[in-house]
Protein backbone atom coordinates (compact mmCIF):
# COMPACT_ATOMS: atom_id res chain seq x y z
CA UNK A 1 0.00 0.00 0.00
CA UNK A 2 1.43 3.48 -0.78
CA UNK A 3 1.89 6.17 1.71
CA UNK A 4 -0.01 8.90 0.13
CA UNK A 5 -3.17 5.98 -0.17
CA UNK A 6 -2.56 5.04 3.44
CA UNK A 7 -2.65 8.53 4.62
CA UNK A 8 -5.90 8.93 2.87
CA UNK A 9 -8.03 6.14 3.63
CA UNK A 10 -6.80 7.02 7.36
CA UNK A 11 -9.12 10.59 6.74
CA UNK A 12 -12.41 11.11 7.76
CA UNK A 13 -14.53 11.40 4.64
CA UNK A 14 -15.19 15.24 3.92
CA UNK A 15 -17.12 15.11 0.70
CA UNK A 16 -19.77 14.16 -1.63
CA UNK A 17 -19.05 12.32 -5.26
CA UNK A 18 -18.53 15.35 -7.77
CA UNK A 19 -19.81 15.43 -11.49
CA UNK A 20 -17.91 17.80 -12.36
CA UNK A 21 -15.86 17.57 -15.83
CA UNK A 22 -12.04 16.55 -15.29
CA UNK A 23 -9.48 18.56 -16.55
CA UNK A 24 -7.63 16.52 -19.21
CA UNK A 25 -4.02 16.05 -19.44
CA UNK A 26 -3.40 19.39 -21.36
CA UNK A 27 -5.31 21.45 -19.41
CA UNK A 28 -3.48 20.31 -16.49
CA UNK A 29 0.00 20.33 -17.93
CA UNK A 30 -1.46 23.87 -18.87
CA UNK A 31 -2.35 24.66 -15.31
CA UNK A 32 0.06 23.72 -12.78
CA UNK A 33 3.49 23.29 -14.99
CA UNK A 34 6.23 26.08 -13.29
CA UNK A 35 4.11 25.90 -10.22
CA UNK A 36 3.85 24.73 -6.88
CA UNK A 37 0.34 24.16 -5.38
CA UNK A 38 -0.54 23.40 -1.55
CA UNK A 39 -3.89 21.59 -1.18
CA UNK A 40 -5.94 21.41 1.50
CA UNK A 41 -8.47 18.53 3.18
CA UNK A 42 -11.14 19.84 5.06
CA UNK A 43 -9.37 23.01 5.74
CA UNK A 44 -5.78 21.54 6.86
CA UNK A 45 -2.98 22.02 4.65
CA UNK A 46 -2.39 18.60 3.34
CA UNK A 47 0.69 18.77 1.12
CA UNK A 48 2.57 20.72 -1.55
CA UNK A 49 3.49 19.86 -5.03
CA UNK A 50 5.83 21.57 -7.47
CA UNK A 51 4.86 20.89 -11.24
CA UNK A 52 7.89 20.71 -13.05
CA UNK A 53 9.01 20.24 -17.09
CA UNK A 54 8.69 16.93 -19.11
CA UNK A 55 5.46 15.89 -16.34
CA UNK A 56 7.55 15.53 -13.40
CA UNK A 57 6.66 16.89 -10.22
CA UNK A 58 8.06 17.14 -6.81
CA UNK A 59 5.52 16.18 -3.58
CA UNK A 60 5.70 16.89 0.42
CA UNK A 61 3.02 15.82 2.56
CA UNK A 62 3.03 18.90 5.45
CA UNK A 63 6.04 18.52 7.40
CA UNK A 64 7.79 15.40 5.34
CA UNK A 65 10.65 15.02 3.05
CA UNK A 66 10.06 15.59 -0.58
CA UNK A 67 9.40 12.89 -2.90
CA UNK A 68 10.35 12.69 -6.75
CA UNK A 69 7.32 11.58 -9.04
CA UNK A 70 5.78 11.95 -12.64
CA UNK A 71 2.22 11.87 -13.63
CA UNK A 72 0.16 10.36 -16.99
CA UNK A 73 -2.95 10.41 -18.22
CA UNK A 74 -5.14 7.25 -18.10
CA UNK A 75 -8.89 7.03 -18.60
CA UNK A 76 -9.60 10.69 -18.08
CA UNK A 77 -7.35 10.17 -14.62
CA UNK A 78 -4.47 12.10 -13.12
CA UNK A 79 -2.04 10.00 -11.97
CA UNK A 80 1.30 10.32 -10.12
CA UNK A 81 3.72 7.76 -9.51
CA UNK A 82 6.69 8.67 -6.93
CA UNK A 83 10.14 7.54 -6.47
CA UNK A 84 9.71 5.25 -3.68
CA UNK A 85 6.31 4.18 -4.34
CA UNK A 86 4.94 1.60 -7.02
CA UNK A 87 1.40 1.86 -7.51
CA UNK A 88 -0.22 4.74 -9.38
CA UNK A 89 -2.37 7.81 -7.29
CA UNK A 90 -4.85 8.41 -9.58
CA UNK A 91 -7.25 11.66 -9.26
CA UNK A 92 -9.75 13.66 -10.85
CA UNK A 93 -8.76 17.42 -11.25
CA UNK A 94 -11.16 20.13 -11.90
CA UNK A 95 -11.21 23.78 -12.00
CA UNK A 96 -13.31 25.70 -9.61
CA UNK A 97 -13.12 29.25 -8.47
CA UNK A 98 -9.40 30.57 -8.87
CA UNK A 99 -7.76 27.05 -8.29
CA UNK A 100 -8.27 23.20 -8.60
CA UNK A 101 -10.32 20.62 -7.08
CA UNK A 102 -9.57 17.19 -6.87
CA UNK A 103 -11.07 13.75 -5.59
CA UNK A 104 -9.24 10.81 -5.08
CA UNK A 105 -9.86 7.85 -7.39
CA UNK A 106 -11.52 4.70 -5.66
CA UNK A 107 -13.07 7.44 -2.97
CA UNK A 108 -15.44 9.05 -4.47
CA UNK A 109 -17.55 9.51 -1.23
CA UNK A 110 -14.41 11.43 0.44
CA UNK A 111 -10.91 12.56 -0.30
CA UNK A 112 -11.42 15.89 -1.65
CA UNK A 113 -8.36 18.19 -1.99
CA UNK A 114 -8.33 22.36 -2.83
CA UNK A 115 -5.45 24.26 -3.75
CA UNK A 116 -5.40 26.85 -1.50
CA UNK A 117 -2.05 28.43 -2.33
CA UNK A 118 -0.31 28.85 -5.30
CA UNK A 119 3.40 30.12 -6.40
CA UNK A 120 6.35 29.87 -8.88
CA UNK A 121 8.75 29.20 -6.27
CA UNK A 122 10.60 25.72 -5.98
CA UNK A 123 9.44 23.63 -2.76
CA UNK A 124 11.31 23.73 0.22
CA UNK A 125 12.42 20.22 0.67
CA UNK A 126 12.81 19.48 4.40
CA UNK A 127 15.29 16.52 2.89
CA UNK A 128 16.62 14.40 2.15
CA UNK A 129 16.91 16.07 -1.57
CA UNK A 130 17.34 19.33 0.06
CA UNK A 131 18.42 21.81 -3.24
CA UNK A 132 17.64 19.31 -5.58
Amino acid sequence: MSLLFAALIALPLCGAARAETPLTAEEFDSYSQGKTLTYAMGGEVFGTEQYLPNRRVRWAFTQDVCKIGSWYEEAGLICFVYEDEGAPQCWKFWREGEGLKAQFEGDPEGTELSEVAQTDKPLLCAGPDVGV
